[in-house]
């Protein structure tokens, strides 16, 4: 009985911690899409639920999934909340290094190109809070594509 009662304690404690049954999919979708109504944006979504924006599709070379690149960025939320940005020079990083939105979206663009992801949380970081960014989030950013390294 006794250790019937310190496993339930223990079940109870780690399910108040977070709540990772909550399925964000289909609530970030509605998001984004209203996102993209009010802001009267015109966005391709692809297989995977990554919704992307090309403003200038750029000339140079195309990265795939593994490539090493350059990106200068804003990140923030749907309500215009800045959680993160690079300076114009951007960084650089393989896109395995990244979030799955990223290794995905970046490939759409060639190098010079300049658009935005909206990118739900199960291609970032899924129902967990990370650096500040609530579980669940949809994450959007502004991307301009400086260079494939």
């Amino acid at each position: 009985m006794k250790y019937t009662l310190l496993a339930m304690a223990l079940i109870l404690f780690t399910s108040c911690g977070k709540d990772d049954s909550i399925d964000y999919v289909n609530k970030n979708d509605e998001d984004i899409q209203e996102y993209i109504t009010d802001n009267n944006l015109n966005a391709e979504k692809s297989d995977s639920g990554l919704y992307y924006i090309i403003e200038n599709q750029g000339s140079g070379a195309q990265p795939n999934i593994n490539s090493n690149v350059t990106v200068a960025y804003k990140g923030y939320f749907t309500n215009g909340s800045v959680f993160d940005q690079s300076d114009a020079e951007g960084i650089s990083f393989n896109l395995q290094q990244v979030i799955t939105g990223w290794t995905e979206g970046i490939t759409y663009f060639n190098e010079g190109g300049s658009g935005m992801l909206l990118i739900p949380a199960h291609l970032a970081y899924g129902n967990n809070n990370y650096n500040g960014i609530p579980g669940g989030s949809v994450l959007i950013f502004d991307i301009n594509l400086i260079s494939v390294n």
